[in-house]
């Protein structure tokens, strides 16, 4: 993330947090929040296409991937998709 984006990386660093957490039931793992938690998280009234990019990546980097479901976001291990099964050419045909 740019140095500009402080404000990103903390969030990040918090939803990270999260997934380590318990709640909702479960000790740890995969949750949603909503997209007003998270302008709230940011200290923001909005949060632009480019915000969220920028914190995609920051997830991204500390190995979670983050879900656009435009009223919330998921949250999952990136390591939830080793174990996908992989589509090839032949499936295609």
């Amino acid at each position: 993330m740019r140095s500009t984006d402080q404000t990103l990386i903390k969030v990040a660093d918090r939803l990270s947090e999260l997934y380590g957490l318990a709640f909702g039931g479960k000790e740890l793992g995969r949750y949603r929040i909503s997209a007003k938690l998270v302008r709230q998280l940011a200290g923001r009234r909005r949060l632009y296409e480019e915000d969220i990019r920028e914190l995609s990546r920051g997830m991204l980097e500390r190995e979670y991937i983050l879900i656009d479901m435009e009223s919330y976001f998921v949250v999952m291990s990136a390591n939830t998709f080793t174990n996908y099964r992989r589509a090839n050419e032949e499936c295609l045909d």
